[in-house]
């Protein structure tokens, strides 16, 4: 992956990715998602991404938000 892109948050169902996704894109901050389920055990996290300049911000809304 582009180190231009960088963890922000990480879950462990694809409907709370997509909340947080849509939380950022109401702020205009591009997100993007990695699934990291594993497909046979269900395990894992799907994990949101933004670019480096935005971190900061992104981290603030989801934390000032979601909590």
């Amino acid at each position: 992956m582009n180190t231009d892109w960088v963890k922000i948050y990480s879950a462990d169902s694809p409907y709370k990715a997509e909340i947080a996704m849509g939380l950022l894109a109401e702020h205009g901050i591009e997100a993007i998602t990695f699934n990291k389920i594993d497909s046979v055990y269900l395990l894992g996290d799907v994990e949101v991404y933004v670019h480096r300049d935005l971190v900061a911000l992104a981290k603030h809304i989801l934390e000032t938000t979601l909590n």
